[in-house]
């Protein structure tokens, strides 16, 4: 029996479309999601006539973070980091364009893209904390690009702020009708002008990731396998309250 994929793939004008097409559980990162994930970036990466990627999604949720569900798989963080990482490398720039939720994990992948833009209908939160957990590696590319005294508050409290709220800390590039100009832009450019110039602005990332995966990495473990985590990840899976909530 043939699976649907969960990425899917189109070419407009020099940009490869990339769709998160896994609504039923918000576009988690599933092992399975990410793998179609990292293949489609290395075919467009091979693509000579792609010229720039789009990360766009089928669903009310652009990405949900983790796949909670998925109790044996503990390689999430490490699969992040390589896919933060693979982001950051490719020769050709990445738009995310977010018409929903965004959540815990999936900020990370947001936020390893060169360039974002999202709609009113968008929505964001550090869900972590309020879990017995913390966005550990989410935070890398999260504290490299956004304002970090600015971020600090939704990583600690896990409140859900907004789309304007994101472009004022410098999560999110802009409001989606800048997508249009965006993309002029990068269909106007040459490929190796492209290439070069996101070197300039993916240096302090990928040093930051460089320096801080590993450590964030096992981090991530530690608190997965703790009690509190334990607690906070049935408590959501069971849509009531943990019993720290006050």
């Amino acid at each position: 029996m043939t699976t649907a994929p969960l990425v899917r793939r189109h070419t407009d004008r020099g940009v490869a479309v990339l769709n998160l097409d896994s609504p039923g559980n918000r576009n988690a990162l599933s092992a399975g999601l990410v793998a179609e994930l990292a293949a489609a970036l290395d075919d467009a990466a091979a693509d000579t006539g792609a010229r720039a990627v789009l990360l766009t999604h089928t669903g009310s949720s652009f990405c949900a973070g983790a796949d909670l569900k998925a109790t044996g798989d503990r390689k999430g963080p490490e699969l992040l980091v390589d896919l933060m990482r693979q982001i950051a490398v490719l020769p050709k720039p990445v738009v995310a364009r977010v018409d929903g939720h965004v959540r815990a994990g999936g900020l990370g992948l947001l936020a390893a893209c060169d360039i974002s833009v999202a709609t009113q209908a968008a929505s964001f939160a550090f869900t972590e904390s309020r879990l017995g957990l913390a966005p550990a590696v989410a935070s890398i590319p999260v504290l490299a690009r956004a304002d970090p005294r600015a971020a600090a508050r939704w990583i600690i409290t896990g409140e859900r702020f907004d789309t304007e709220e994101a472009v004022r800390m410098g999560l999110v590039t802009g409001r989606v009708d800048a997508l249009h100009g965006i993309l002029a832009g990068l269909r106007a450019a040459s490929p190796q002008g492209l290439a070069a110039s996101k070197e300039l602005t993916t240096a302090a990332f990928l040093r930051r990731l460089d320096e801080d995966a590993e450590e964030m990495c096992r981090r991530s473990a530690r608190l997965f396998a703790s009690d509190d985590a334990a607690v906070g990840v049935r408590a959501l899976l069971e849509r009531r309250d943990p019993p720290w909530a006050l």
